[in-house]
């Protein structure tokens, strides 16, 4: 990867520079030196010349201090923006050995790999990418349940929902820094295939929780997807009990708490909510829920506290987990040659400060109802004011003006990109850049996910978890300034 310092290094402001030189500040009137210091015989010795030398010396001093103060707050001594790839969290005197947690490579059937004295976690996918990423952040959710109930979580790959089966699923590891993360919230974090052989053909039987039956009731089956298949399992579901939901029976809000589904992970917990177990569909066999791999079918709707609390600084999975799913070296290496490009820069020169905006349109038509669309969403003007705001904000905080602004958006009318580049916006275009065939299918989405949150700011569509991410990403990462847009009725983000 091209590691061409993705993190920043913010420079001093005036007000900073004045901080550092406190120490040189203090009243030269105030500084005493007790005579018993200075017992030698001299003419500094005697008072009326001390005094002379003490006042002279001082008022030199002064003038230095005053001299330097000036010199920083007048020069240009602000640090270059450069933007890196972001401090990572690992505590590098904390060496966490991943592979540990399995007895050695993966074997066909997965039991044969865990540990007696290691209890283990999981949870599948069924959702939109984004989705499936908040569904593996172990805060709130797949490994933030690991980390309060002591197991080691096994992630799942990802599975191509919404971009065609045939583009196959891909690596979580292949994605984020898996070793990275372990060292960072200081606990083993294992992928399915190092655990099984993905190349087994070998069905093994385990008995799961239900959430998702138990916080609605449209569905009476559990949410599962053929990410099954790839690890071979046949699972036979229980469904969890109904007061795991935030709010028993509320059919608006699937949510569950983080606590409530930890409880069933534990003996008391699992022996006090026994239920029925559902026949799996490949053996017909019946099994209770497993108490060394606790599993479940779908941890999308978890929460703390608040529904949807990902969008809160206070998001505990966000806090303790999500923030720490770097993108893998080469990953990022590959978006900075995007940005390169797209900015026309030297390939030996830094990525420069930019804004990225993420204007979700094109499938969020369905929720303006009678709304046109012209007034559903946000004009490329509400847009401009939110950037405005951005660099204003990055300029005082930082010191730092940001003239590069990136647009990426799901938007297909030419009218519109006409009109994007009419304001001296950039965008990518993974047709030029023949993106899918050098990477695949996954790689337009998954690097236009690295370009949004590589910034010094973001301006994001409300409601759209892919913005609520990579807001979060570059406001943690980066320090950085992030607005989401308000949109669905005329004037919505007027503020």
């Amino acid at each position: 990867m091209d590691e061409r310092k993705r993190s920043f290094s913010p420079s001093r402001s005036s007000s900073e520079t004045e901080i550092s030189l406190l120490p040189f500040q203090d009243s030269p009137t105030e500084l005493s030196f007790p005579a018993h210091r200075y017992p030698f015989k001299s003419s500094f010795a005697k008072p009326g010349k001390r005094r002379r030398f003490l006042l002279a010396a001082c008022t030199v001093f002064s003038a230095c201090s005053l001299v330097l103060f000036l010199f920083f707050l007048y020069s240009d001594t602000r640090l270059p923006f450069t933007l890196h790839r972001p401090t990572q969290n690992a505590d590098s005197s904390r060496h966490v050995d991943r592979m540990s947690a399995v007895l050695g490579p993966p074997t066909p059937h997965f039991r044969d790999n865990l540990r007696n004295d290691t209890k283990y976690i999981t949870s599948w996918i069924s959702a939109g990418w984004t989705n499936d990423v908040m569904t593996y952040a172990a805060k709130g959710n797949l490994i933030y349940l690991a980390m309060i109930t002591e197991r080691v979580p096994i992630i799942g790959r990802f599975i191509p929902s919404h971009i065609g089966g045939d583009a196959g699923d891909v690596a979580f590891g292949e994605v984020f820094d898996v070793d990275l993360l372990s060292q960072a919230i200081g606990m083993p974090i294992l992928e399915w295939d190092d655990v099984k052989d993905p190349f087994s053909k070998e069905i093994d039987e385990l008995g799961c929780w239900s959430i998702w039956q138990a916080v609605q009731n449209r569905e009476q089956v559990p949410r599962v997807t053929y990410a099954l298949e790839h690890n071979g399992l046949d699972i036979s579901w229980t469904a969890a009990p109904p007061w795991v939901q935030k709010v028993p029976g509320y059919e608006h809000d699937p949510h569950a708490h983080f606590w409530s589904i930890a409880q069933l992970t534990y003996p008391e917990g699992h022996e006090a909510n026994s239920g029925v177990p559902q026949p799996s569909l490949a053996h017909n066999v019946t099994l209770d829920p497993d108490q060394q791999l606790s599993c479940f079918d779908y941890l999308y709707y978890v929460c703390a506290s608040e529904s949807f609390e990902y969008e809160h600084e206070f998001s505990p999975a966000w806090r303790f987990v999500v923030k720490n799913f770097r993108w893998t070296q080469r990953l990022q290496g590959i978006a900075n040659g995007y940005l390169k490009r797209i900015f026309e820069v030297p390939d030996e020169d830094d990525v420069p400060p930019y804004i990225a905006i993420h204007a979700r349109r094109g499938d969020f038509v369905v929720y303006c109802g009678d709304v046109p669309q012209g007034d559903c969403f946000p004009s490329l003007t509400v847009f401009a004011r939110r950037v405005a705001e951005i660099q204003d904000e990055v300029r005082q905080r930082h010191g730092v003006e940001v003239n590069h602004v990136l647009i990426l958006s799901d938007e297909s009318e030419p009218a519109w990109w006409t009109a994007v580049h009419m304001l001296g916006w950039y965008s990518v275009d993974h047709a030029a850049e023949d993106t899918v065939a050098k990477y695949g299918r996954w790689y337009p989405l998954l690097i236009d996910a690295v370009l949004q949150s590589s910034g010094i700011g973001f301006v994001g569509t409300d409601r759209s978890t892919m913005s609520v991410l990579a807001k979060r990403r570059v406001e943690d990462w980066f320090e950085g300034a992030g607005r989401m847009v308000k949109w669905g009725t005329p004037g919505a983000d007027n503020h």
